[in-house]
């Protein structure tokens, strides 16, 4: 049986790799095997162009120019980690996805919708994810969690934006999960960390029929 395809997105500082580690583990405790990756990144290839991306470098280069470099990195995240992991049965968990392209470079980035619709066909095609969590949190909060998080190392190209940028782009999210209302559920990530896990997973489990699993299985946490 193919494997689920579950997405976090959301702004800088929403929680979105701490929930998706929490969620892994509970569904491993139920006997399904998970894989957890991220975006830019998740493969080889998409690392270096993680690296490029975030460090700034292609920036002066424009939106439009990133987002085709995004499109590079997806393609070969999905090729090479994600779609072989699917196949095999083994639940994936995504730190981002195409949600964040449509959001970053395209609302924010005034990127034009066609060459994203076009770019997705390419490389993503009917790779949809079947649950999409968009964790949402205050702009000033998310981003002293990510200068808590990265310490004394500076902010990368997206943590670096304005306040109000970041403020955009949490409209931006929430919009975009009350539009895709089938697929997105939104998050209030200001809550506690163990708070946002039981209500994710009471998500998951009605989504996907594990209430039976949990009884008999191992347990939650």
């Amino acid at each position: 049986m193919r494997g689920r395809f579950i997405t976090f997105e959301g702004g800088e500082g929403g929680g979105k790799s701490t929930q998706a580690a929490l969620l892994a583990q509970h569904l491993r405790a139920t006997g399904i095997g998970v894989l957890v990756t991220r975006e830019p990144g998740g493969s080889p290839g998409a690392e270096i162009i993680r690296h490029v991306i975030l460090s700034g470098a292609a920036k002066p280069l424009g939106a439009d120019a990133e987002t085709i470099l995004f499109a590079a990195a997806r393609d070969d995240h999905i090729r090479m980690t994600i779609e072989p992991a699917l196949s095999a049965g083994t639940w994936v968990i995504c730190d981002r996805f195409l949600d964040s392209t449509r959001v970053y470079q395209g609302l924010l980035g005034h990127v034009d919708r066609k060459l994203i619709r076009a770019l997705e066909r390419v490389v993503v095609g009917s790779l949809m994810p079947d649950l999409t969590f968009v964790m949402d949190v205050p702009a000033e909060v998310g981003l002293e969690r990510a200068a808590g998080r990265r310490g004394n190392d500076n902010a990368d190209r997206f943590e670096s934006e304005t306040i109000d940028f970041h403020e955009k782009l949490r409209r931006a999210f929430a919009a975009l999960a009350k539009v895709d209302a089938d697929r997105c559920v939104l998050i209030d990530a200001a809550q506690p960390r163990e708070m946002i896990h039981d209500t994710i997973w009471k998500v998951v489990a009605e989504r996907f029929g594990l209430a039976a699993r949990i009884k008999v299985g191992a347990g939650g946490r």
